[in-house]
This record gives C-alpha cells, sequence and structure tokens, in this order.
C-alpha cells in the first residue's frame, strides 16, 4: 500500500471527527480540515523516512494553513528545514527556520517552554549568521532571553554557545569588556552551583566550566591590568557585599593576579567578615604573592584546618608542600605532600613532589657514595606512582625518570654489599621508604 493511498484512508476516517465550526487560521485543522489531515499524513511517512525533500511541499502547507494542528508540525519541520538549508545554502530556508520557531511560540505557548524555543532559535541565528553581525547580535539575545527563562534548567550546552558568542561580541565592540567579564563571572558561578547540585547530568557542567575558562583566558581581555581597572570599579561600588567581593577575588585568583593591589583589599574585607578556609587561602595567595612566606604558611595552615572540602584540602597541603620543596625544607615537603594524598589519593603531582624531594636531597643523605645513589630508587618509585594515579602525568613523569634513573648504582657497587636486582632494600632516614634494587648498567 503507497504512502498516498494511507494518507488517504487517514483522510477518510477522520473526517467523521473533524470539528464543524468555522474553520481559520488559528483553528486546529487551519483553513482547509481535509487538506490539513492529507498533507499532515503525507509529509509524516516522508520524514520517518528521512526523505526530507519529498516532506516539504505536504509539510509547507501545513505550517503555513493549520499552525495551530500540531506540536509535530514544528519539532519535525526542524528536520526538514534544516536539511533543505544544509542542501540549498539558500537565504530563504534559514528565514523559514526563524519563522518556524516564532510561529511555535505563538501558536503552541500551551506546549512549549519560551525558554526552550528561543534558546533553540538563538542557536539556529548563530549557527547561520554567516557574518551577519546584526542577526548574531539578535541571536546573543535569545540566547541570554532563554537563559533567564530556563534558569536552573539552562544546559550547559547553551552556557558555552553563549558565552563563546559574547566573546565574539566583545572582539567588535558589541559588547563592552565590563559586559564581557561580567557574563563570565556569572556563568561560571552557575557552572559552579549546578555542578555541586549532584543531580543527573550535572557533571556536564564541568566540561561546560573548563571551556568558559579557556575562552575567557584565551580572549585577551583578561589580563591583569584590564581586570584591574574594570574589577576596580566593580569594587568601589560594592565595598561591602560579600558576594561581589567574592566574585572579585575568585577571578582574580583564576587569573593569577594575586599581586594586584585590589587583590589584597578585597582578600582581607572578604576575611574580615567571613574567615572560613576559603577566605583564609585567598589570603595566603595574596601574602605569597608578596613574598611574606611566614604569613602565607599561616593562612594555609589556617585554610586546610577550616576546610571541609577534601579536594580543596588536598589542594591547599600540596601548595604548601611546594613552597617547602622551594625552599629545601624535604621532610615538610613530602609530610604536606601524604596530606595531600590523604584526601586526594589521585593527586599525581603530590607524589612527584615527594619524587623530587628525594631525588634533590640525595647528596644529604647519610653514607657513602652507595648509599646516596639509593635514594634515586625511593625517588623513581614516586614518580611511577604519580602515573599510575594520573595517566595525565606520564610524558612529564617520563622526564623525570629519564632524568634520575642514570644516578642508580651499578651492579658492581652493589656487588661489594650483596645486592641483587630486584632485592628490597631500605632507605632509612626521614625518607625511610623500602625500594626494589635496580642499576644503571
Amino acid at each position: 500500500m503507497t504512502m498516498k493511498k494511507i494518507a488517504v484512508i487517514a483522510f477518510g476516517m477522520l473526517l467523521f471527527i473533524l470539528p464543524t465550526k468555522a474553520q481559520t487560521l488559528e483553528s486546529q485543522y487551519g483553513l482547509d480540515s481535509a487538506n490539513t489531515i492529507l498533507n499532515a499524513s503525507l509529509y509524516t511517512e516522508y520524514w520517518k523516512q528521512k526523505n526530507y525533500e519529498e516532506a516539504l511541499p505536504s509539510w509547507r502547507y501545513v505550517f503555513l494553513n493549520a499552525p495551530a494542528f500540531q506540536l509535530n508540525t514544528y519539532i519535525r519541520g526542524e528536520d526538514i528545514i534544516e536539511y533543505m538549508i544544509k542542501k540549498t545554502k539558500k537565504k530563504e530556508y534559514v528565514d523559514t527556520l526563524m519563522m518556524l520557531f516564532d510561529r511555535r511560540l505563538q501558536y503552541m505557548a500551551k506546549k512549549s517552554r519560551e525558554g526552550y524555543v528561543l534558546g533553540k532559535k538563538g542557536m539556529a541565528q548563530v549557527k547561520y549568521s554567516n557574518g551577519d553581525i546584526n542577526m548574531l547580535k539578535a541571536g546573543f539575545d535569545n540566547l541570554m532571553r532563554a537563559y533567564e527563562l530556563e534558569k536552573e534548567n539552562t544546559p550547559p550546552q547553551l552556557i558555552h554557545a553563549t558565552f563563546d558568542v559574547a566573546c565574539g561580541l566583545v572582539q567588535q565592540n558589541q559588547l563592552s569588556q565590563e559586559e564581557f567579564i561580567n557574563l563570565y563571572m556569572n556563568f561560571s558561578d552557575f557552572a559552579d552551583k549546578r555542578l555541586a547540585s549532584g543531580e543527573k547530568g550535572c557533571e556536564n557542567f564541568g566540561v561546560c566550566k573548563a571551556a568558559l575558562d579557556a575562552i575567557f583566558f584565551e580572549s585577551g581581555y583578561a589580563d591583569c591590568n584590564t581586570l584591574a581597572d574594570l574589577l576596580t570599579q566593580k569594587y568601589e561600588a560594592n565595598r561591602d557585599s560579600l558576594p561581589v567581593l567574592k566574585e572579585i577575588s575568585s577571578i582574580l585568583r583564576r587569573r593569577e593576579c594575586t599581586d594586584l593591589p585590589l587583590y589584597a583589599m578585597v582578600a582581607e574585607k572578604i576575611y574580615h567578615q567571613e574567615p572560613n578556609a576559603d577566605a583564609a587561602y585567598s589570603l595566603a595567595m595574596m601574602f605569597f604573592s608578596k613574598q611574606d612566606i611566614a604569613k602565607f604558611e599561616q593562612y594555609l595552615k589556617e585554610a586546610i584546618n577550616k576546610s571541609d572540602d577534601p579536594k580543596a584540602k588536598a589542594d591547599y597541603n600540596y601548595k604548601l608542600a611546594q613552597v617547602y620543596l622551594s625552599r629545601k625544607n624535604y621532610p615538610l615537603a613530602k609530610k604536606y605532600a601524604l596530606d595531600a594524598l590523604k584526601t586526594n589519593p589521585n593527586l599525581g603531582d603530590a607524589y612527584i613532589t615527594i619524587g623530587l624531594a628525594y631525588a634533590v636531597s640525595s647528596n644529604d643523605y647519610e653514607g657513602d657514595e652507595f648509599d646516596k645513589r639509593t635514594v634515586f630508587w625511593a625517588a623513581v618509585d614516586k614518580f611511577v606512582k604519580a602515573k599510575q594515579v594520573d595517566p595525565s602525568l606520564t610524558a612529564k613523569v617520563n622526564e623525570y625518570i629519564e632524568r634520575y634513573s642514570p644516578h642508580f648504582p651499578t651492579k658492581d657497587e652493589a656487588f661489594f654489599r650483596d645486592i641483587t636486582a630486584g632485592k628490597s632494600v631500605k632507605v632509612g632516614g626521614w625518607i625511610n621508604e623500602t625500594t626494589i634494587a635496580r642499576f644503571r648498567d
């Protein structure tokens, strides 16, 4: 049985239930109920077969003459018109797609969320703007309106797309730098909250957040001097607003602008209003930028003690370990690296810190030349462990292994110690590790 016969049968059956009131464009079956049913049946069959070009004439009839008929006119119409845009590259079809979204809001308001439809329209305007700045701006406005209407239902893809468009607009002087930075802070905070909610699908906001950071920091509008100028104005207008102060602190910290006087003022104000772990950490970073290591240690340790976030606590401990490593206090570097691993066992960089502490302190290890060389066994063990827990560090770790493995003892040196390859060896002192003997030749 052909599709046309199926449509005719459907048409005949539905004649018995058609409404008898006067037919208008606003009525469900449009201007001609019989033709609406027939054409809807025809285009639906073609649509199911993905034969969008054949579906177009029948779909167009329903779209133009019975816009209130059913939601599928708009859902399936998107597939049909998108196909025609791709095939013909004609602007007329882009205009039809825009009309489709507008009519959906007009005739299917009860069955469609306005924010959802505006988001789709905005995405389409951006996609098909083809250098038309006015269309790009209109798309941005629709995306922003969709975000305002959808609120927590806004998908991460829309957030990412909107900010990407904003970056293009600010580069064309269609959006101010202040608006761009404020949008980044707004979206970044939104992504953080959605990610922290733990709801199904919200893990995708982690990818979104990384994309926002990449766009912002590569935009050319996030250098410290620019941020200082714009955020100082924001600070002056909101000196006692804790949420605003936190926004300013967060963005300066992410951009590593902690040596700015503005950062110092903001960090101290936040700490006095809310002396929690994050505030203490902000002060620690401020003192670090001033090379006031004593104050840095004081506030970073306070942040560690006050934090109840395992990952943040690990990061704080790791930063402290890094500072002790740079100051050649190797036992304390190891201590805080181990503390970091207690709350984040997959922090491979902490293992690297311990390995480096061992390797660079080898000359201070008690014993003769052979004993000092055994320290490199323990160091390489930590490097290997680092890439086991975090494979992304493999290339970096392999460089350390290649650098320090040549310092292993030789078989001849080990012969007089009755040590053979694979034998367990104790490396004492503050290192206090049991390792496996291996040789450089």
